[in-house]
């Protein structure tokens, strides 16, 4: 075999992923198969298939992603229908809410929603004083409004540009032929953007099943899968590391079953767009332009209602941890005077992730889109993994493995740096393939052929001509990477601590004001990082996913 640079890039990769990927998940893979004096048994599995509470988490599992979806799908369809066909007032705002919604985490969600609508809930003492009492949102019914809120962007940025791309001509030869609104929308425009519907809800379940934070905050009770292994990790009497192995594959498995589904019919979702034939927006009058707006409004305003909420209540006087009258700064001379080094943890582990990824993530894109055999082949389908794997299965994983020599790195920054790097890894690689297939290989063999080398011409080359979807999607990388909870929940020590975990630990305390002005800061962060990605992507929404 002829070694060059790219044979050193695709060894470095394949070590890499035996290191942080392959060595991690076959940990779990075989920790579910010891009990906890680590003699093999089959005993986590068969609790695990048998016992009422791991079976009731289960399914609870399936309920809330499949719950989150629905409301998703109902949601983000009737935004993505009323945006691309009718004529909607600021419909450019309405879409920044739901990018507001889509980047804001969903622990935070879950906190605003427990602000209005908790036990002493801002909405239910108003309603309350009023004679009208509604139950507390804790619980099932909770986890689904919250999901639907946070993942109906998904529904909607895909299937807005599936619409958006429909033929005009053949919803014209529809209506020639009698057909009435509501049967050429089934039988012309439904069949049309099916693959985006049904993707974007795919994408809303995976997302919905690996979430830990919304049914730990809201659940009181509800417990699926992620939370039970927590539960099992971090019991202070009990814990159970072998049983949260098992529970985790029991995730992996379940996310890698609706990923290759989603990944199929993503891959079904190409649309031709007919430039001189789009849709033509339609301008209502009467009752349904009301309609219309209030629809789109109600589902933004709601979706973005984290982001207000955070912002209010992080201005709100307080003394301690209780809300007093009127408005004040305290919460954020807190965080200025006793919080700075959870900022600061959070945006050094954030960039320095991101500076791996694009590093490694670019070079590994072009090996991927450039030297396509079996080896690259694997390797692609091999990213496909810490795509599918829920935050806190890589936390459980991190510590089973390196918890001891010879990379003894439990409670070090660098294990949640290389947590962040190995989930997030995938999107850049993704990105860069994605850019390089639209840039033809001849340019790289022509400054070969004048000299260069293979490395020179793709520093000279290529890099320059992808580097605005690099920094698009490293913008995007630290988003996620800043706003990572449930990995950071299960590796953090005190030095290392992270402004999601700190602020999932206050609300937990009760220290809602602190809590909401950190969330505030967090957000902020995040919306300067999708502001700086929108100007490299030309301000598309769907390039988010």
């Amino acid at each position: 075999m002829r070694w060059n640079f790219w044979t050193l890039v695709a060894a470095f990769t394949w070590g890499l992923l035996l290191l942080l990927l392959f060595l991690p998940v076959g940990s779990v893979l075989l920790g579910g198969f010891y009990d906890a004096q680590g003699d093999a048994t089959f005993a986590n599995y068969q609790r695990l298939l048998t016992e009422p509470r791991f079976q009731r988490a289960f399914l609870n599992t399936l309920v809330v992603g499949f719950g989150g979806m629905f409301g998703a799908l109902l949601l983000g369809s009737i935004m993505a229908f009323c945006l691309s066909r009718f004529e909607i007032r600021g419909s450019r705002f309405v879409s920044l809410m739901a990018i507001l919604a889509l980047v804001s985490p969903p622990f935070i969600g879950a906190y605003s929603w427990i602000v209005l609508f908790g036990a002493n809930g801002l909405v239910r003492r108003g309603l309350r004083d009023v004679g009208v009492s509604i139950p507390p949102i804790y619980g099932l019914a909770g986890i689904l409004m919250v999901f639907a809120f946070k993942f109906y962007p998904y529904v909607y940025l895909m299937v807005s540009g599936a619409l958006g791309n429909v033929n005009r001509s053949l919803e014209e030869a529809a209506e020639s032929l009698g057909l009435t609104p509501w049967q050429r929308v089934r039988k012309i425009s439904f069949p049309l953007v099916f693959p985006a519907l049904s993707a974007g809800g795919l994408l809303a379940l995976i997302h919905a099943i690996a979430d830990f934070g919304t049914p730990q905050l809201l659940g009181r009770g509800y417990n699926v899968l992620a939370t039970e292994a927590y539960t099992l990790y971090s019991a202070e009497v009990g814990s159970n590391m072998s049983m949260a192995t098992a529970i985790s594959v029991a995730l992996i498995l379940l996310s890698m079953i609706f990923v290759l589904l989603q990944r199929y019919l993503s891959r079904r979702n190409v649309y031709h767009g007919n430039l001189i034939n789009k849709p033509v927006k339609i301008r209502l009058s009467g009752w349904r332009n009301a309609l219309a707006h209030a629809a789109v409004y109600l589902i933004g305003f709601c979706g973005a209602l984290p982001v207000i909420i955070s912002a209010i209540y992080s201005f709100r006087k307080t003394r301690g941890p209780v809300f007093q009258p009127g408005f004040g700064l305290q919460s954020y001379e807190r965080i200025l005077y006793n919080l700075g080094d959870v900022v600061r943890n959070s945006l050094v582990f954030s960039v320095s992730a991101v500076a791996l990824i694009v590093a490694a993530g670019t070079l590994i894109g072009v090996l991927v889109a450039r030297r396509t055999n079996l080896n690259t082949s694997l390797l692609d389908g091999a990213f496909m993994i810490p795509y599918v794997m829920p935050g806190i299965v890589i936390g459980i994983a991190y510590v089973s493995v390196f918890n001891g020599p010879p990379l003894a790195l439990t409670g070090t920054a660098l294990i949640i740096v290389l947590s962040i790097f190995i989930r997030r890894l995938p999107y850049a690689v993704r990105t860069t393939s994605t850019a390089l297939r639209q840039i033809s290989p001849s340019l790289e063999e022509a400054a070969i052929s004048l000299g260069y080398s293979p490395f020179r011409s793709f520093l000279k080359v290529t890099v320059p001509l992808i580097l605005p979807g690099v920094i698009a999607g490293a913008m995007l990388s630290f988003v996620t990477a800043i706003n990572e909870l449930s990995s950071s929940l299960v590796l953090y020590v005190g030095r290392t601590i992270t402004m999601p975990v700190r602020i999932y630990q206050l609300i937990l305390d009760g220290d809602f004001g602190t809590a909401a002005a950190l969330s505030s800061l967090l957000l902020v962060i995040s919306g300067i990082a999708v502001y700086a990605a929108f100007r490299f992507m030309g301000r598309d929404e769907r390039s988010l996913l």
